[in-house]
């Protein structure tokens, strides 16, 4: 049977903003804290201001694209000077 209990409001917003603030991981935050992950993972989705529009998630998509080539250029740069070291 599945137990049904409520988290303080406060306890809430702490785990809500270690993991946006402080940057832990929504599964580092559920252990923590006895809470499963898709619990969290919906206090964040409701806590949303809105969803992307495809136009801006085809552009997100694109400029992630775009970094990830950068990141990949930089990435063999180094590795090359490193080996000329």
């Amino acid at each position: 049977m599945k137990k049904n209990y409520r988290i303080a409001p406060d306890i809430k917003e702490q785990i809500l903003k270690r993991i946006k603030e402080e940057g832990i991981s929504v599964a580092s935050a559920a252990k923590d804290h006895g809470i499963h992950e898709t619990t969290i993972y919906n206090w964040l989705g409701a806590g949303a201001e809105h969803t992307p529009s495809w136009i801006e998630f085809v552009k997100l998509k694109r400029e992630n694209r775009s970094l990830l080539e950068l990141v990949g250029e930089i990435t063999l740069k180094l590795s090359e000077s490193q080996k000329k070291s």
